[in-house]
């Protein structure tokens, strides 16, 4: 089908989500769960098809990021069936007014209709918009990226177990489908870009339907003077070195300078030295000119303070005070994720209140 014509298919399948009480929402929502789980093989099968395709395209952090498997497919379900558990917002009354003539106004919280989400190459990202949408009393309208159509193709084909028509995916992945739901005036009732800075930045140039403006993630861990450096040296270890793929890694380290000289070495012993040792890929540090004096590594580039590397890539710094991470933070980030390591409670008091991200 065209993309017009599964806007429509779509759209038409208002009606029948946004008049749904909690009750068969849930158990829509756990029918697709228990779908996705049954379709296991096929997923797989088609997720091999798009990591041999894009083999020898993409970095190895990529084709992680695009990797699936049992594991993570039984993350996917369970992150649909977390959704039940959440509260139900549909037709919650906001505030009442009672005029005098005895009017009784009621300000009440409904579904917003058609979602469009137009993301990139992480598969999981299907299951967990859809889910999103239907909980929400909302149909949904997905436009995967080209790497992982396939995938992404399967498990919308798993999701549809419980209702065929509140949920579909673009088949058409060339720009001009992006471009058909970013100007479906009438059809689209809001757009969420989910990836990189160039979708996000796309997006809101050439939308002419409403569309929320996503961030990319430059995230920050600060070490205050006040840290347990062993604690500290683990949360970064996890927070580059996990899946560095995803848009809440650790770009940014910044190292208070009384804990700096004592800090780094232990740092570039867990990140650098010991992952080599064991075989894993090193982390690159790109070091301002404070921790280059202390460590040996990458001299930071003007632009490493404001990359979102999503690959073994950790810019470091060395700063004076939590003030002035907080205003390193406040010119460097993108408002995603950012933390404080601190057995301080009024720097950690400060940080989080003062950071202004979505996750501190």
């Amino acid at each position: 089908m065209t993309t017009l014509e599964l806007l429509q298919k779509t759209r038409a399948a208002m009606g029948s989500i946004a008049a749904a009480g909690a009750e068969k929402k849930n158990a829509l929502l756990l029918a697709m769960a228990d779908s996705l789980e049954a379709h296991c093989a096929e997923i797989l099968a088609a997720n091999a098809e798009d990591m041999a395709a894009a083999r020898d395209r993409i970095t190895d952090v990529m084709l992680d990021r695009l990797k699936l498997d049992e594991n993570r497919i039984t993350g996917m379900a369970n992150g649909i069936r977390d959704t039940v558990r959440l509260p139900d917002h549909t037709g919650r009354v906001l505030s009442e007014v009672v005029r005098p003539n005895g009017i009784v106004i009621d300000k009440v919280q409904v579904p917003l209709g058609l979602v469009a989400i137009i993301y990139e190459s992480r598969p999981n990202v299907t299951s967990d918009a859809a889910a999103l949408a239907v909980k929400s009393g909302n149909v949904c309208m997905l436009r995967s990226g080209k790497e992982a159509y396939r995938s992404a193709r399967a498990i919308v084909v798993a999701l549809k177990a419980g209702d065929p028509d509140i949920v579909n995916i673009v088949e058409d992945t060339s720009h001009a489908s992006a471009q058909e739901l970013m100007t479906a005036k009438g059809l689209v009732d809001l757009l969420i870009p989910r990836g990189g800075a160039g979708l996000i930045r796309a997006c809101v140039e050439n939308a002419t339907v409403p569309c929320i403006e996503t961030g990319t993630g430059i995230c920050h861990v600060y070490v205050d003077k006040a840290a347990d450096l062993a604690k500290a040296v683990n949360i970064i270890v996890n927070a580059k070195a996990s899946r560095p793929s995803v848009c809440n890694a650790e770009e940014v380290c910044l190292v208070h300078r009384d804990v700096a000289a004592q800090f780094l070495p232990l740092l570039k012993k867990a990140i650098v030295d010991d992952r080599a040792a064991a075989g894993l890929v090193p982390v690159e540090l790109r070091l301002d000119p404070a921790a280059a004096r202390i460590i040996d590594g990458t001299p930071a580039g003007e632009r490493d303070f404001d990359t979102e590397f999503l690959d073994y890539i950790l810019a470091v710094g060395v700063v004076d005070s939590v003030d002035a991470a907080i205003a390193h933070i406040a010119a460097h980030s993108t408002h995603h994720s950012d933390c404080i390591v601190t057995e301080d409670a009024a720097a950690a008091k400060k940080f989080t209140e003062q950071v202004d991200s979505a996750a501190v």
